[in-house]
């Protein structure tokens, strides 16, 4: 199987498929971005990566994050870090 090279429309498509996943481009220019996927593996499996990741995105809550470290965590978090450096030397 001969490798892929990536033509100026692959190009293109990369451009647009944030676009076009969430359906702001005209009919055409959906289109021929189908058309062009249809028959491009690496497009193919590019689309799907992004598609999966705007996905997540979406579905993602702000409250999964924890909230940054006190400053009296990170006073204790820098003197451990400076204690550990200093009995390497």
């Amino acid at each position: 199987m001969s490798e892929h090279r990536h033509s100026p429309e692959c190009k293109e498509i990369f451009a647009l498929l944030s676009q076009y996943l969430d359906l702001e481009l005209p009919a055409d220019a959906c289109r021929a971005i189908e058309e062009h996927i249809k028959d491009c593996p690496p497009c193919i499996e590019f689309a799907e990566s992004l598609r999966k990741t705007v996905d997540l995105c979406r579905h993602y809550s702000t409250s999964e994050v924890q909230s940054p470290l006190s400053e009296e965590a990170r006073s204790e978090l820098e003197a451990a870090y400076r204690k550990m450096l200093k009995s390497r030397e």
